[in-house]
């Protein structure tokens, strides 16, 4: 019998990495707030690649941080080991990536749910959602109890109809065996959303003692280590080391053979996979010119011998996977703990929401995460987070946070699900971003700390400390702007060593650092007046220097793009009855139903002369509601 179990402000369904950036950001925020996960144990678990970070997602980890999340602080405290990648490229695509203890980071995000203030976290599989006629929402679970909250956020990464396929063997779960949430899709085809098939795939997982380490690569962490977050002073030592191995011609040889028992080439998957991290027998199909194929070892924990095998994820039969990875070096004798498989799952079109999360057509409703079509922790986390705060400030009579993709990557992470969509599981890029160079992991303090504070989720000895950074940027900029450096035989000796030209007058200490053949370490030996040893401090200021000209530039055009978007565009725009547009564009911004001009041209089929009868029509729209006042 069905009973009225409890009330939320928000309640969240879901508890991996968006869920528990939702409920957190939720509960701070003042709202009741309710975590319901099919497993306890499940909180923040990492069913694939044990690491948070990387390219581009490293930029969202600190991204999610600076606006009072939890993750980056997480990973620091959990880490395995911390490497900063693409240090041999510029600091727009600089990416913290660490290896975590899988196990500690989903027990300290747990504790962390269980010790929130205003949160409950609850074991129970939400198998429907209803909308009351006075306009909340009613959840009940497999045990028939219900809860009636306000807001609710959908944040069930790959568990929605989840479905496990190795070789010829399918059944109904969710990732590393879990059940799946398998009778809420029916609920949300009911309540009349868009649902799809999307699938992602995981690699196995072998025995520590079973690999030969002896002729492997290895892979060291970075020293000193650098922390996702800004909150963190002291992070901690490298604890392993990582592995990285190749595949070969034999490899390549037992895949083919065997192609035709991958449910992926035989058409028992529905679901549209990661275009971004394929499987390996789509890498061998895809890319057969390439002789090989680069994966890395890595390991899940300081109290377990599992070893993760990065880029080799798989959903071909066991035996299969048994014959490909003993013919790696290294896994010549694996023993696989935990063959690998691919999961298919449910997931909404995005373009159903707007940039606040929250579904167009179901007021109060909002999704987050792989829900949304996208892949990845940090991904979900960075949604999470946006939908957590969004449902939070709806509730509390507030305005909603909405991130430009000027501002940050998570901008331009929703921004691009809600305007575009996705036709596979998306992923994060620096390449997706126009505004890099302006949108650096080593700046997100700097760009999303006051939109933090102003949303009520950084406190005040953290604003103060942020604060300060601040001032000691603008100090350490206006020394190096009007120290000037004088033409000593000293300093030219740096120059000549250095292959850049020699100074016969005095130059400006800022000057010298813009030359791209120096930089703070190599002029410190004739640099007497500095005062500043921050390294990070340090960094902002040579960034500042070195790329001024550019960042101004994408500063104009970031301002130029913002007016357009200061053009707002009325939810209940007949686009069908405003002569000139196309009819592409008719359909188009009908479905998608743009919050303003830029978001419009964004859009793919809206033409530069669609977007010219937009603006004509707002401004005839607007003279037309002058003249009524």
């Amino acid at each position: 019998m069905k009973f009225l179990a409890g009330e939320f402000d928000v309640a969240v369904i879901g508890a991996g990495h968006a869920g528990i950036e939702a409920g957190l950001a939720a509960a701070r925020l003042g709202c009741k707030t309710g975590v319901f996960t099919i497993n306890m144990d499940a909180v923040g678990n990492c069913p694939c690649n044990p690491s948070i970070g990387g390219t581009a997602k490293g930029h969202l980890v600190r991204e999610i941080d600076a606006l009072g999340g939890e993750m980056g602080r997480a990973a620091d405290e959990c880490f395995l080991q911390s490497r900063m990648l693409n240090r041999g490229k510029g600091p727009a695509v600089h990416s913290l990536r660490a290896q975590i203890d899988r196990r500690a980071y989903s027990s300290r995000m747990k504790h962390t749910l269980e010790l929130q203030e205003g949160l409950e976290l609850r074991q129970a599989e939400i198998t429907e959602l209803e909308k009351e006629q006075d306009g909340q929402w009613l959840l009940t679970t497999r045990l028939e109890a219900q809860y009636r909250a306000k807001a609710v956020i959908l944040a069930t990464g790959t568990y929605l109809g989840g479905k496990i396929y190795v070789g010829d063997v399918s059944y109904e779960s969710g990732p590393d065996g879990m059940f799946p949430a398998k009778y809420l899709p029916e609920s949300l085809e009911k309540l009349g959303m868009r649902i799809r098939r999307f699938k992602t795939g995981t690699p196995a997982r072998v025995l520590r003692s079973s690999i030969d380490f002896s002729d492997l690569e290895e892979q060291s962490g970075d020293d000193p280590v650098v922390p996702f977050s800004y909150d963190t002073e002291k992070p901690g030592e490298n604890k392993v080391k990582c592995y990285v191995s190749w595949t070969n011609e034999n490899t390549k040889k037992v895949i083919l053979d065997n192609i035709d028992r991958s449910p992926m080439y035989s058409g028992r998957i529905e679901g549209i996979g990661p275009r971004y991290c394929p499987s390996i027998e789509d890498k061998i199909v895809r890319f057969s010119d390439k002789p090989r194929h680069q994966l890395f070892i890595e390991p899940c924990g300081m109290d377990t011998e599992e070893m993760y095998i990065q880029g080799m994820s798989s959903s071909l039969p066991e035996d299969v996977q048994l014959d490909f990875y003993h013919t790696i070096k290294g896994l010549e004798h694996c023993t696989v703990m935990r063959p690998a498989y691919a999961i298919e799952y449910f997931c909404a079109d995005p373009i159903q929401m707007n940039s606040t999360l929250e579904f167009m057509e179901f007021p109060g409703l909002y999704g987050a995460g792989q829900f949304n079509g996208s892949s990845g922790y940090e991904e979900a986390a960075a949604q999470g987070l946006v939908a957590g705060i969004n449902a939070a400030l709806k509730i509390l009579g507030r305005e909603p946070m909405i991130l430009d993709r000027a501002s940050s990557y998570t901008g331009t992470l929703i921004d691009d699900l809600v305007t575009k969509g996705c036709n596979d599981p998306y992923r994060m890029m620096t390449s997706r971003s126009e505004y890099r160079l302006i949108l650096r992991q080593d700046n997100a303090d700097i760009r999303m700390t006051p939109i933090g504070r102003r949303v009520g989720l950084i406190g005040d000895e953290r604003w103060e400390r942020f604060q300060n950074k601040l001032s000691r940027i603008n100090k350490e900029l206006e020394r190096v702007r009007s120290v000037v450096i004088s033409p000593t035989e000293k300093v030219n000796e740096i120059l000549r060593e250095r292959n850049t030209s020699e100074i016969k007058t005095g130059v400006k200490l800022a000057e010298l650092i813009k030359r791209p053949e120096l930089n703070y370490e190599v002029l410190a030996p004739v640099d007497q007046t500095r005062d500043e040893t921050d390294r990070n401090i340090l960094e902002q200021v040579e960034i500042e220097i070195k790329y001024e000209g550019y960042i101004k530039r994408q500063l104009i055009i970031i301002d130029q793009v913002r007016r357009l978007e200061s053009k707002l565009l009325p939810a209940d725009t007949d686009y069908n009855s405003i002569e000139g547009l196309r009819l592409e564009a008719r359909e188009k911004l009908s479905k998608i139903r743009p919050e303003n001009i830029g978001q419009a041209s964004r859009i793919s089929g809206v033409s530069p002369a669609d977007i010219s009868v937009l603006v004509i029509y707002l401004s005839t729209l607007r003279n037309r509601n002058d003249s009524k006042d």
